[in-house]
């Protein structure tokens, strides 16, 4: 409803503090004002979203807000509080407003230049680390796309002895990247290239044990309509796959084989209608077989694999 959004953002509700001449706002009050703003603005994560956001003003733990119902804000906290619940009113992620977000339970740094990363794809990650299992010893991957280091890092930290290699196009997005990797450990474990897609490894041919991606799928006029959270403030560039949103699985499946070993796995995020469309699609190239797919807790199509038929069966 954006005509409320746009009246509860232009009328904040200032909270009182100690030293002002009102009494202190309680943690409990605040938090329980800030839900119902977010709750009428339509948001339904409310109540969430506002215990976040006071954890971030407060720099606290969930733990603590939850010990001290009855503590007071100072006024920068309660100022501070009040500019955080305007943003997510104006529908900011509140991922990008504190700065992480939890994926593969490890917190991952997250800004603007990438994409948030989202629990549906840990189904890729355990993909790929379920098919690494069934073939212990040195592997390598490469994932393209890779934006905040998220999958890379978590199958670095799953497979021991995975040698990594990650494209994007975007700079910062590969900043923000091996910012990640360094956090949780894995810096030497991944190595960080830009360009296109496959360009940076053109020279790799038959080098790779998985390629796996969480690509843009969006189709090009679905995009206006996705949530605000996602359509205003999350980067086009991840999104956007071409007018019926195929564009980057065509170019995987017609690049991607040349670049795995026999027995290779292709491994690749869907949206939930594209199930179908992308199975047949590598179905019908020459070089891959076994292609499944893999459907999240939900029940819908999530992720795509297929493997690298031997050269002596092509």
């Amino acid at each position: 409803m954006p005509v409320q959004e746009a009246s509860l953002a232009t009328k904040p509700r200032t909270c009182h503090s100690r030293g002002s001449g009102n009494p202190p706002s309680r943690v409990a009050g605040v938090l329980q004002d800030a839900a119902a703003r977010l709750g009428e603005a339509g948001i339904d994560t409310a109540r969430l979203d506002a215990e976040l956001l006071l954890m971030e003003a407060l720099g606290w733990s969930r733990e603590d807000l939850y010990r001290n119902p009855e503590g007071g804000l100072r006024q920068a906290q309660a100022e501070r509080f009040e500019s955080l619940v305007s943003r997510r009113l104006r529908a900011e992620p509140v991922a990008y407003m504190t700065g992480t977000q939890e994926f593969w339970s490890l917190d991952f740094r997250v800004t603007p230049d990438v994409l948030i990363p989202r629990p549906e794809t840990e189904h890729l990650v355990e993909t790929v680390a379920e098919f690494l299992a069934s073939r212990p010893g040195p592997c390598r991957i490469l994932e393209i796309g890779t934006g905040s280091g998220a999958v890379a890092v978590c199958l670095a930290r799953e497979c021991a002895e995975a040698e990594i290699w990650a494209t994007d196009v975007s700079a910062p997005a590969l900043d923000v990247a091996r910012d990640n990797a360094s956090r949780h450990g894995v810096e030497g474990k991944i190595q960080w290239l830009r360009g296109d897609l496959f360009a940076p490894v053109q020279g790799l041919a038959g080098w790779f044990d998985v390629l796996v991606s969480n690509p843009p799928y969006v189709p090009s006029g679905e995009v206006g309509g996705l949530q605000r959270e996602v359509r205003d403030w999350e980067p086009v560039l991840a999104l956007d796959g071409g007018a019926d949103g195929m564009d980057f699985y065509r170019r995987f499946v017609r690049e991607g084989a040349r670049h795995l070993r026999e027995g290779g796995l292709l491994a690749v995020e869907v949206g939930a209608e594209q199930g179908g469309a992308v199975s047949r699609l590598f179905d019908a190239e020459a070089g891959f077989q076994r292609v499944r797919v893999r459907r999240d807790y939900a029940g819908l199509p999530r992720v795509v694999t297929a493997e690298r038929i031997p050269a002596t069966k092509v």
